[in-house]
């Protein structure tokens, strides 16, 4: 009989080994390291779900959050150090998304949305 456990962590060890995983994993020590890069995050953040939160309640982006949002983003993507980690965090990302469809797919149940 298998055990899902153990099978999890053999899993685990795998993911954690990959090359996006590791450069995400590289890139957020650099920017959690670092306060003044750490502020910029969370500033981008900040943004991106004010700017988020505005097409959810209005259907639209307003132009002073668009404009806050171009702000922001270009003095974030010119330091290397964010444009990196972002990038490797959005690579992570889709790995992500697709390992959660896998599971769902797996299973017989969407655990992502339920209702829909």
């Amino acid at each position: 009989m298998t055990n899902i456990y153990d099978k999890a962590h053999e899993f685990a060890d795998v993911l954690k080994d990959i090359p996006e995983v590791v450069a995400y994993r590289e890139s957020s020590k650099k920017i959690s390291e670092n306060p003044e890069l750490k502020k910029m995050v969370a500033d981008f953040r900040k943004i991106q779900i004010e700017a988020y939160n505005e097409q959810m309640q209005t259907g639209t982006i307003s132009d002073a959050t668009k404009e806050k949002m171009q702000k922001v983003g270009g003095v974030v993507m010119i330091n290397p150090t964010v444009a990196a980690y972002l990038q490797s965090e959005a690579q992570f990302a889709v790995i992500w998304e697709d390992l959660l469809k896998i599971l769902n797919e797996a299973i017989g149940v969407d655990i992502i949305a339920p209702n829909s």
